[in-house]
């Protein structure tokens, strides 16, 4: 249960750390893309939108994972963390882009 408690603790201070704008190369397909895919996204909304979601993630962690006692929690939180990604990247190509 503790290590449950540590990757949160890192998934907080990454979606910190992107949050405040020094995390744009933790941003998974961004760090890569060249200078024209780059300026195709509002740099500053999407910061938002993938920091926001993993600060998210890190107490549905706890709460899934370390304070609910079924078997089934893992696959519980498989299936909303899968749902809540596929509206980022729904967000991530409309919202976002410019």
């Amino acid at each position: 249960m503790i290590v449950i408690f540590i990757i949160a603790a890192l998934l907080l201070l990454m979606g910190i750390v992107i949050l405040v704008g020094k995390g744009d190369n933790l941003i998974a397909g961004y760090n890569t893309a060249s200078e024209e895919e780059r300026s195709k996204y509002n740099i500053k909304k999407l910061r938002g939108l993938i920091g926001s979601f993993i600060i998210l993630l890190a107490p549905l962690m706890v709460l899934f994972l370390a304070f609910k006692q079924t078997k089934y929690a893992g696959f519980e939180f498989a299936a909303v963390t899968t749902l809540l990604a596929l509206i980022v990247i729904i967000f991530a190509n409309t919202w976002a882009k410019r």
